[in-house]
């Protein structure tokens, strides 16, 4: 339940980002995202867990979906994110990680503690990181 809890978090995460930064004026993030695959220190989670989550990303508002809905807002630039829960289980938090957008497939690697951004998209022996990657709907 714990595990569900912290992964539903960190895709609450990466579903927040923002146009702000955003030197084009149009933000690519935008839209319905599904995951594809989710791991967290080095470990993949069983498909299961994941299938029915669903993010949602409006600019720099995020939504996402799991047992629980968390909504948030998101600050991005230079593959850097700062997610911040507004509602939900993570309201009040505060999560750094980094991102990567390839055609339609976003991946975001969180670091849970929120204490500094991950240094690459590895979850290898690092327990505080979580990676998801998500498919555009």
């Amino acid at each position: 339940m714990k595990l569900v809890a912290i992964m539903s978090l960190i895709i609450l995460c990466a579903s927040c980002a923002g146009t702000k930064n955003n030197p084009t004026g149009s933000n690519s993030l935008n839209g319905s995202w599904t995951p594809i695959k989710q791991e967290i220190g080095g470990k993949d989670l069983p498909a299961a867990i994941f299938q029915k989550q669903k993010l949602v990303i409006s600019d720099s508002i995020y939504t996402f979906s799991a047992e629980s809905i968390d909504k948030g807002t998101l600050i991005y630039k230079s593959g850097q994110m700062d997610i911040y829960g507004k509602e939900g289980v993570n309201s009040g938090k505060h999560f750094t990680a980094i991102y990567s957008l390839d055609k339609e497939h976003l991946t975001i690697c969180y670091n849970l503690r929120g204490d500094g951004y991950p240094l690459a998209f590895e979850t290898k022996s690092k327990p505080t990181l979580f990676l998801s990657v998500f498919k555009k709907d």
